[in-house]
């Protein structure tokens, strides 16, 4: 087994932001092209047959190894659980982010069940099984697996078609790779934008915050993931504010692919993100894997169709991001600032209309705690990770960091 070695303090930033932005920048594509880093594995305990006994390396040579990675060819099943610790609405108000769920026919307000942009939104809560096969920047496919339906999601060369087995519905595009780079990157503007999904992704956000702030970072012994001998790579924030406990990165001994990606808060308890492979196999995947027709009697939505115009789902994911935002800070503790359209905050128990019935603000009042500060007053929603302040006057402060750090923020900013 690698030995536990001593953490590298920020003296050695330097050599390591190196091989995180070599890390960050050729890491290997894992799932379909564009499904990369919003916000949120496998389950919390994989099988595994002990650790391995693996030859010493330092943090510097695993970051510079994961950015040596040279697989473009892969297929295998990935588990991904995400406890951020929010409650359970019921099938009434979540139905339409899990595969199967929806309208029955057709999604919400005339957009396609099989839409992308929201339809993995539903990554980012409960326990997933994914089915992923990759080979190289122009052929990937995800699919979605639940216990009677399967949703995928498949890029091939120019096309781009998600199918939604459970409506029976499919959404089509062109152009999907068209200005793709080498690793798979680049302007596809029909699939869901900084939405990780495989364990590589996950990882390429984790090294991009390492980079830009000061971090722990350390080879912590060794793992076997999905069958595979792996070193872990542990990151851990030194600035105090953030939620972010630590980082743990299996990566493949081998090929130096991110097998398994665990996100621990600083609160304690579960993971909040456990995501890993369960089967890997580095071979290169049948050419008809990625191949697509519709079924008979599916409905296809075409990119351009009603569903795809502007203030419908089809739009959700594309652009640079809200209007006025603005970042505060860096790395794990940065801070997303910005405004709510029309200056004004949440409705409060007080303040029922029309659009927000009474009862919905009280909801909302129960929620969240009242903060105040030299900004004024507000409301801090809280989760196991990402904490979000909303003032009075319509301004939001969102980060994975502490109520404190949200309302420190607001006061620097007056």
């Amino acid at each position: 087994m690698a030995p536990y070695e001593p953490e590298q303090d920020t003296t050695e930033a330097d050599e390591l932001s190196a091989g995180r932005r070599k890390a960050v920048r050729y890491v290997v594509p894992l799932a379909v092209a564009g499904v990369a880093a919003a916000t949120i594995g496998l389950v919390p305990a994989l099988a595994t047959s002990g650790d391995p006994d693996l030859p010493d390396i330092t943090a510097q040579e695993l970051i510079e190894k994961i950015a040596a990675s040279d697989t473009e060819q892969l297929s295998g099943t990935v588990k991904i659980s995400t406890d951020l610790g929010l409650p359970s609405f019921g099938s009434g108000m979540t139905g339409g982010f899990a595969p199967g769920g929806g309208d029955g026919e057709g999604g919400k307000d005339g957009k396609s069940a099989a839409d992308p942009s929201a339809k993995l939104m539903e990554l980012a809560s409960g326990t997933h099984t994914l089915r992923i096969a990759v080979d190289g920047p122009d052929k990937q496919k995800l699919s979605v697996l639940d216990d009677a339906a399967e949703y995928s999601l498949i890029h091939n060369g120019d096309d781009v078609w998600a199918y939604d087995s459970a409506s029976n519905e499919a959404y089509h595009s062109k152009d999907g790779g068209a200005h793709a780079d080498k690793n798979g990157k680049g302007d596809r503007k029909d699939l869901p934008k900084e939405l990780p999904a495989t364990p590589k992704e996950f990882a390429e956000q984790a090294l991009k915050a390492a980079e830009k702030s000061s971090t722990s970072v350390k080879v912590d012994g060794s793992a076997q993931v999905a069958g595979r001998d792996a070193y872990r790579l542990v990151l851990k924030p030194k600035d105090s504010g953030s939620t972010v406990g630590q980082i743990t990165i299996a990566v493949d001994e081998k090929t130096g692919t991110p097998l398994k990606f665990t996100l621990s808060p600083a609160g304690g308890g579960s993971a909040v993100v456990d995501a890993g492979f369960t089967k890997v196999d580095f071979g290169k995947p049948s050419a008809a894997t990625f191949d697509f027709e519709p079924p008979k009697g599916t409905k296809v939505t075409e990119k351009g169709d009603a569903a795809d115009k502007p203030g419908h789902r089809g739009e959700d994911f594309k652009g640079e991001g809200p209007e006025g935002l603005n970042v505060i800070g860096e790395g794990w503790t940065s801070i997303a600032e910005l405004r709510i359209p029309g200056g004004q905050g949440l409705p409060t128990s007080g303040a029922g209309s029309d659009e927000v019935p009474q009862e919905a603000a009280k909801f909302l009042d129960s929620l969240g705690d009242k903060v105040s500060g030299d900004f004024g007053s507000g409301t801090v929603f809280k989760t196991r990770l990402v904490n979000a302040l909303v003032t009075d006057d319509g301004t939001v402060y969102a980060g994975a960091v502490t109520k404190d750090a949200l309302v420190k923020a607001a006061n620097a900013a007056q």
